[in-house]
């Protein structure tokens, strides 16, 4: 192989990797103003969110076509192949991720024409920090290579169960207390479950920063609490 052929795939990994943490940036962007037109019941900035979910679906068929084009071509081997590997898993992940930012932003537009219950949209706007930390902190993990800050984000998935667990239970006293507020809860509900999903999806990412670092799988069972409230039982909704 020449040193221009050499280059060329260098460059060709190296654009991957730039395209999934780009990818990651927007994922990142698409929580965190999900959460934030909850709190502020920002219609304008909901339907933003709504909207941009197109471009992550974009960008995750342009990372999984380029992937598959550089395993035929290049037939990669060791740490390139694991790299390439782990762009299109995380670029899976990244776009569920946005898929979830688009449903809880669906959910603040129709909470947007009601009532406002501060109260718990202030747990929600608390759970999406930590989660959008979470995320942050996962994909830095990866542009930086930075293996020892992927593995605490997989050792902490616990704390998102816990803010799901104590959300629960806060929504549905709330709703038991005040029936009129059922409807709005509801929703809330699923965001929280949103939101939980999303920090699992950054769990996933940390393994397979772990995968691409070092070759093996995460050993262990992921942290988490013992038993999590059961989801709620409607049909509508994700």
């Amino acid at each position: 192989m020449n040193q221009h052929t050499v280059k060329s795939y260098g460059d060709e990994l190296n654009q991957l990797t730039a395209e999934v943490a780009r990818m990651g940036g927007l994922a990142e962007a698409q929580v965190a103003d999900a959460v934030e037109s909850v709190a502020r019941r920002d219609v304008a900035l909901a339907r933003a969110v709504v909207e941009r979910d197109q471009k992550l679906d974009a960008l995750h068929h342009d990372i999984e076509k380029k992937a598959i084009r550089l395993i035929a071509l290049r037939q990669p081997v060791a740490s390139d192949l694991r790299k390439t590997l782990s762009a299109m898993k995380l670029a899976v992940d990244l776009e569920r991720t946005g898929d979830l930012a688009r449903n809880i932003a669906k959910r603040a537009l129709i909470l947007a024409e009601g009532e406002p219950i501060q109260p718990l949209t202030r747990s929600i706007e608390r759970m999406g920090k930590l989660v959008s930390g979470r995320l942050r902190d996962v994909m830095d993990a990866y542009t930086g290579g930075e293996l020892d800050r992927a593995v605490a984000v997989w050792s902490t998935d616990d704390e998102v169960d816990e803010h799901y667990n104590s959300l629960f239970r806060e929504l549905l006293t709330y709703m038991m207390g005040d029936p009129r507020t059922i409807s709005a809860g509801t929703h809330l509900l699923f965001m929280a479950k949103n939101l939980e999903r999303i920090g699992d999806h950054a769990t996933n990412i940390a393994e397979t920063i772990h995968y691409e670092i070092t070759g093996g799988d995460m050993y262990g069972e992921r942290p988490r609490l013992s038993a999590l409230p059961a989801e709620p039982d409607f049909k509508t909704g994700a």
